[in-house]
């Protein structure tokens, strides 16, 4: 899998100006979010109106403006990536989160599709072993679906979990690597 991640950022960005666009996919809706250097948020759900109080809720002091031309790109490749997995992800992010947050997220990036890892395989991996709370914790906060599949994140004894967008879609999108 293939990502072009760069521009992490620990601090929460001032009050800036994100572009995003809903679309259907085979999950129901994704949003996408883009601040100027790249992807802030990819996510899932059944309504628009609930994507973009969900967007509102994670940026409340940006103004959010709906630009379906801005976003269009990362939107096609998002829907490509869902129905496509062994052909990657390939999207600048600019995420927001704290160290810790980001060293899970760079972890999970490198799982490949079709792979799963536990909470705590990942905790050790991220040198935090008595961590797989945390790891979790981390997992939950993740502003980009699928730019960081946490969907390949399972439970020590191979059962889905904590995913914030849905059980059955973390089974779909790890169902649909399987068969890659």
């Amino acid at each position: 899998m293939t990502f072009a991640t760069k521009n992490f950022d620990t601090e929460p960005h001032a009050a800036d100006t994100l572009l995003f666009a809903t679309a259907p996919c085979p999950l129901g809706r994704i949003l996408v979010a883009r601040g100027t250097k790249g992807v802030r948020a990819v996510l899932i759900g059944d309504r628009a109106d609930a994507l973009e109080a969900d967007l509102a809720a994670r940026f409340p002091k940006s103004r959010l403006l709906a630009d379906d031309r801005a976003v269009r790109d990362d939107i096609t490749k998002v829907v490509r990536f869902i129905e496509a997995p062994a052909k990657g992800l390939d999207l600048v992010l600019e995420l927001n989160g704290t160290p810790f947050q980001h060293r899970v997220w760079d972890e999970v990036r490198k799982i490949g599709a079709g792979e799963t890892v536990t909470y705590k395989e990942l905790a050790a991996r991220v040198g935090s072993p008595a961590s797989p709370r945390a790891v979790a914790g981390a997992c939950a906060a993740n502003p980009a679906a699928l730019a960081v599949p946490c969907h390949r994140v399972v439970r020590s004894d191979g059962a889905l979990a904590g995913y914030r967008w849905g059980l059955d879609r973390k089974r779909q999108l790890l169902r649909n690597e399987v068969q890659i």
